[in-house]
């Protein structure tokens, strides 16, 4: 029991042999080791094992060596067989999880044709549906010579993104044989399907949010053909809101020339008269309702634009500080009220430098007032005064002396 084989790198396979029992060992036994319990030995017999062990490893790996050389020919004799079941397993692997999902996410068959038209029936996102928190709302889509471009508006979080991905799925499924997330479709043939959505940088290349944006953009303008499907969604928001404005519009305006099926999602309602100016394009919008200060997303994609982003309402669900809510809705009435003093385009879609300064600045940061604040004496003269008893006169003389009175309190 106090004999034990043992092995290790240094000299091989060794025999142990504890103290108590060293007198006992072999006159032919080679001592190797002496260690704390013991002494280790070798023996011509023990070695002689050690190289059998080592050439039938060497012999082993020699022999799988040649039996995989073996497999490895007799394979490739029969390689264009083996591929072809390979491809016909992985088309009936397809083509089943296709049936499978369509019945199990009641899809239906669209109709592919060789025409102009894409017609989208209750429509829903393949993905969404099965994994949003509350019950998919469908939608219609029609692209056709007569609407050949949506321009689509609503607030965040309406789902304009998610109305944009699901028409191209859809197409995309169609196409490669599945069933479709619709009640119908009549999907024409698509050459390509180009996107611009989301935003991110490129750090590795140094390109910036609006750099990608724009070369994603170029992308799609030099190769986009009447026979293609385009989803643009926020074009241009990278920049100022001159700038992007005036990109996106040409961009719409070159997309519409070349007769491309496009969906446009923008926060830009300006672009809504795009629909008066040029042939094919429409205007569409997502619905909401408002409950006093609230909104209720309906999900609904409805004909017709709209002029409102209901920005500070989403900032409020999403917990910016009341505060905060309070005094973008204060700046938000300034700028609406001198924007509509001035009129035009440029004011209507973002406020002038006069404009921006006329917006008082709030000294007390974030912080409400506990009190009304007092009344300038000009005011509570004036809204004291009976102006119907005052002469030309008499009122020129009052205005300016409280031109005066504001000059001096400068």
């Amino acid at each position: 029991p106090s004999l034990k084989v043992g092995y290790n790198a240094v000299f091989g396979y060794y025999i142990e042999v504890s103290k108590p029992h060293l007198s006992k060992v072999p006159a032919d036994y080679m001592r190797k080791q002496t260690t704390v319990n013991g002494e280790r030995f070798i023996t011509p017999e023990l070695k002689e094992m050690e190289a059998q062990i080592t050439g039938a490893e060497e012999r082993a790996l020699i022999l799988e060596q040649e039996l995989f050389g073996m497999v490895r020919e007799e394979v490739a004799l029969h390689a264009p067989e083996i591929l072809d079941i390979a491809r016909a397993v992985a088309e009936l692997d397809v083509l089943a999880n296709f049936a499978e999902v369509a019945v199990r996410n009641d899809y239906h068959r669209p109709v592919v044709h060789s025409g102009t038209h894409i017609c989208i029936r209750n429509g829903r996102h393949p993905v969404v549906e099965r994994f949003g928190m509350q019950t998919f709302i469908p939608n219609d889509c029609v692209l056709d010579d007569e609407q050949r471009m949506i321009v689509l508006t609503g607030p965040n979080m309406s789902g304009k993104s998610t109305y944009l991905r699901q028409v191209a799925l859809i197409c995309l499924m169609a196409h490669i044989g599945s069933f479709v997330p619709a009640d119908e479709a009549e999907i024409a043939l698509i050459d390509r399907i180009f996107t611009r959505v989301g935003a991110h940088d490129e750090l590795a290349t140094g390109q910036s949010t609006f750099m990608v944006e724009m070369t994603e953009t170029a992308t799609i303008l030099n190769h986009a053909t009447e026979r293609s499907l385009v989803v643009l969604d926020e074009i241009g928001r990278g920049t100022s809101t001159y700038d992007g404005l005036a990109i996106a519009w040409a961009v719409a305006e070159a997309l519409v020339q070349i007769g491309c099926k496009t969906l446009f999602a923008t926060h830009y309602h300006y672009l809504n008269e795009l629909a008066n100016l040029m042939p094919g394009v429409r205007n569409y919008r997502v619905a909401v309702k408002e409950q006093g200060e609230q909104i209720i997303w309906l999900h609904k994609v409805l004909p017709g634009g709209t002029d409102r982003s209901y920005g500070i309402q989403v900032a409020r669900m999403a917990g910016v500080p009341p505060e905060v809510v309070a005094r973008a809705q204060e700046i938000l009435r300034e700028l609406e009220r001198q924007s509509s003093q001035r009129g035009g385009m440029a004011n209507a879609i973002a406020p002038d430098a006069e404009a921006v300064s006329s917006v008082k600045v709030q000294k007390q940061k974030l912080q409400l007032t506990l009190f009304e604040a007092e009344k300038h004496p000009i005011i509570e003269e004036l809204e004291k005064m009976d102006v119907t008893t005052l002469s030309p006169l008499e009122a020129l003389l009052k205005i300016s002396e409280w031109k005066k009175q504001l000059k001096t309190q400068r």
